[in-house]
């Protein structure tokens, strides 16, 4: 039943969920419906599925342990999550979060990243730097036979973190 707004004789109108309920659906049914033909909700077609089965297969994934439940992230779609009371159930599950993900880039077009253990550079930093840092940190690359200044600063940042 709708409700009167304590500021004006408008009427409120209560959340679709709520009015699901009281139509008899349940709150299960009404989210394992079918929200768009574009959602995550629907199956892939078969050759899509396939590739993102693909290119997942070599996707690292980071797991860690709470509580005697197990969490897992993709490293290359970090903020692509899955759990599982075992390490290895959380793995599944992740790389099945991480397939749907794949898959539904594929489906739109968009490439998904590549394999981090490809060792491929993809992701740019860009670094601020006086003139005078520049020349010092050029003129230490090339007296100690780096490339550029590029492979420079990632070797010097990469081994003070190791």
């Amino acid at each position: 039943m709708a409700a009167l707004s304590k500021r004006s004789s408008r009427r409120i109108s209560p959340p679709k969920a709520d009015r699901r309920v009281r139509k008899g659906i349940s709150r299960q049914k009404a989210k394992s419906r079918k929200v768009s033909s574009n959602g995550l909700d629907r199956p892939f077609a078969p050759e899509i599925e396939t590739a993102a089965r693909k290119v997942v297969s070599e996707y690292q994934i980071v797991v860690e342990s709470k509580v005697g439940h197990w969490y897992g992230r993709g490293l290359e779609l970090p903020h692509v999550y899955g759990d599982g009371p075992t390490p290895e159930r959380c793995i599944a599950a992740t790389r099945e979060a991480l397939g749907a993900v794949v898959a539904y880039m594929l489906e739109q077009g968009q490439t998904p990243p590549t394999p981090a253990k490809q060792g491929k550079r993809t992701t740019q930093v860009n670094v601020r730097l006086t003139v005078e840092e520049k020349a010092i940190l050029e003129g230490t690359a090339r007296r100690k036979g780096f490339e550029g200044l590029s492979d420079f600063i990632r070797a010097a940042a990469l081994e003070s973190v190791r």
